[in-house]
């Protein structure tokens, strides 16, 4: 961990910052819709195994990995971020309402019950639908047959680690470890992770951002990492695995032709 008050400080974490943003740009740019444009022209399953594992791969070590040296560097300003975010007025009005009502604890009581709603909703709505509904070009990362949807599985499960280890927690105390400024470091990752989703188009900018304010709410509220984790990776298994089943019964399928 890098000293707090040490005068070198500031040059590490601004060089670990520098390196951040340069990696972020390289994966979010030219590249990663490169590699999405390929993919879309794949036919075989084989072929898109072979990418959807490696994207499993590259992203839990590229993102991982940069989440843990991050954090390794960071780790004593977590407590100092959370501490004046909670001098915000909104966060002291929904404490105060904790404190009289509960709201807070019940907030996140009735995150986790809306979740196993939205799935039993979309289990029976998704019996009738005839397309997957989605935010952003993300329809060539649907599975199309039985042996797809583990790996729709698995890319659901490590977005939602790595991601938001990275985006709600690493980069935005790094940042606020530069700045002192909770807003600027909270903004900062939003807009980073909205980002990181120019692949997908416009719409998937903007519903990524959307939802990461959601899930940059539900840590900030709570103050603890694995809820943002849970509700980030259910909704991406909503996506790439319970709609495809129910839509388009890829489950039954046992090769592409189906699609």
């Amino acid at each position: 961990m890098v000293p707090v008050d040490a005068p070198f400080t500031p040059w590490v974490l601004g060089a670990l910052l520098v390196g951040l943003i340069g990696f972020l740009a390289w994966r979010g740019g030219p590249r990663d819709r490169q590699e999405y444009a390929r993919f879309k022209r794949y036919r075989s399953t084989r072929s898109r195994q072979v990418m959807m594992r490696r994207w499993i791969f590259e992203s839990f070590g590229w993102f991982g990995g940069a989440s843990l040296v991050v954090l390794a560097c960071v780790w004593a300003y977590i407590p100092r971020m959370l501490a004046q975010v909670e001098t915000w007025p909104a966060m002291r009005w929904l404490r105060d309402l904790d404190a009289d009502s509960g709201m807070v604890r019940g907030l996140v009581v009735g995150v986790a019950i809306g979740l196993v709603v939205a799935v039993v909703v979309f289990i029976f709505v998704g019996r009738e639908a005839k397309q997957v509904h989605a935010i952003g070009d993300i329809h060539a990362l649907l599975p199309r047959n039985r042996a797809e949807l583990k790996y729709g599985l698995a890319l659901s499960i490590n977005a939602g680690l790595v991601e938001e280890l990275l985006f709600r927690l690493a980069m935005p105390t790094l940042i606020f470890a530069l700045s002192s400024n909770a807003i600027i470091a909270v903004a900062s990752s939003l807009l980073a992770f909205g980002l990181m989703h120019a692949y997908q188009g416009i719409s998937g900018v903007i519903g990524s951002f959307i939802l990461g304010v959601i899930f940059m709410a539900l840590f900030l509220v709570t103050g603890n990492i694995i809820w943002p984790i849970i509700v980030h990776a259910l909704f991406d298994i909503r996506s790439l695995v319970f709609i495809p089943m129910l839509v388009y019964g890829v489950h039954k399928q046992t090769d592409a032709t189906s699609r």
